[in-house]
């Protein structure tokens, strides 16, 4: 905050001295009034009013803002801004209706590459769960830039966006997932698949496995491409995120379709993570238990017998409660914002904040809103993420 801004700790020190039940109460004078109301007013912040200075920025030139004196740099911080404006649903449904979202979609394509993953980023906070902004998303045709960068963007940082962005956009999203599938999109995830980048594995195995999940028919297209060998493969990953991510995409595999993984590979790999597990400290063996639940799961499902994990003792560990039937279902969303939200809940502005510069207007930070309602968002399923933000 700037210096010269509200004296907030002679304001803390006030208000402690006029609320701590040491001395009786008493009105307000006229200038004790006056000056609370200065130092308050003075850090709130119309959003939807910051909102269309923001538009204003967006839609302007990018060689007009450079030509101001605008850099890359600003345009980050302002879309960090915006993102914070649009983790209120209502935020996010108006951005479009004053002009925002079509010139933020076309960050997407901009030439910088830490701009177009802030883009998809600020993309995922306004679509995810929230029916309303996807098919908005949709319409502006938001979708084909999300699938390019994805799919062959230069920069990691970029594709990783952008995948998380493509996951909250064609959740519990028909339209979406339809066009996922014409825009090839199984293909870019096998690809992605063989990234050595470790995030951009787990994101794409998240979304492999909630669209399997979804659509039973799409098992056909994963085994016809070659994902249970590369899931195998990955089932063996150093990470462990992404050796659990990899096994929930084989259990669905194995529930839905016959023949799709080699049987005796498919035996030698779950007495591997066996054999690993039963070599495992105790403090490891509690890490694990995800792994132990579905590698357990996918034997039986495989081989229609429980897996040497239960005669062992190393299904369920001593004060562990018993496995849950459905050993995927917490990786799934909860119910969608839109039947969910509480119109009268209010974002924490307690919470610290990046000071963003501003490059339209003299409006102050962010960090407290004008009394705005708002509804505060849930957060994206274990996958996306980290599953698939």
């Amino acid at each position: 905050m700037a210096k010269d801004g509200p004296n907030w700790d002679g304001l803390l020190k006030w208000s402690i001295a006029h609320s701590d039940g040491t001395r009786p109460t008493r009105n307000l004078s006229e200038e004790d009034r006056r000056w609370f109301m200065e130092a308050m007013q003075a850090q709130t912040i119309d959003v939807v009013k910051r909102m269309k200075e923001i538009t204003l920025v967006m839609q302007t030139p990018e060689q007009v803002l450079k030509d101001q004196g605008v850099t890359p740099a600003d345009i980050e911080d302002m879309l960090d801004e915006l993102q914070e404006h649009v983790e209120s649903i209502d935020m996010a449904n108006d951005l479009h209706s004053i002009g925002g979202l079509v010139p933020l979609l076309g960050y997407l394509r901009n030439s910088h590459a830490n701009i177009r993953a802030k883009a998809a980023d600020v993309v995922t906070t306004i679509v995810q769960n929230n029916p309303q902004s996807q098919q908005l998303v949709m319409e502006a045709n938001g979708f084909e830039p999300l699938i390019s960068n994805f799919s062959s963007d230069p920069d990691m940082t970029v594709r990783t966006k952008a995948l998380g962005a493509i996951s909250s956009l064609i959740r519990h999203n028909k339209p979406g997932i339809t066009a996922f599938r014409l825009a090839n999109g199984y293909a870019a995830l096998k690809d992605a698949l063989t990234s050595e980048n470790v995030r951009f594995q787990r994101k794409a195995l998240n979304l492999i496995h909630y669209l399997l999940h979804e659509n039973s028919s799409d098992c056909n297209i994963v085994n016809d491409l070659g994902f249970p060998r590369m899931l195998m493969h990955l089932a063996s990953s150093e990470d462990s995120d992404v050796r659990e991510a990899a096994l929930r995409g084989l259990l669905e595999l194995a529930r839905n379709t016959k023949d799709g993984t080699d049987g005796e590979k498919m035996k030698q790999l779950l007495q591997e993570r066996i054999n690993d597990i039963s070599l495992m400290s105790n403090e490891d063996l509690g890490v694990v238990r995800e792994e132990r639940l579905l590698v357990d799961s996918l034997w039986s499902t495989c081989f229609n017998e429980p897996s040497s994990l239960r005669e062992k003792g190393l299904l369920v560990l001593p004060g562990e409660d018993a496995p849950p039937p459905d050993v995927a279902s917490k990786f799934f969303e909860p119910p969608l914002r839109s039947s969910a939200v509480n119109p009268s809940s209010k974002k924490d502005s307690n919470n610290e904040k990046k000071e963003i510069p501003l490059l339209l207007g003299s409006g102050p930070s962010p960090a407290v809103t004008n009394n705005q309602v708002s509804s505060n968002r849930e957060g994206d399923a274990g996958s996306h993420t980290d599953t698939i933000r």
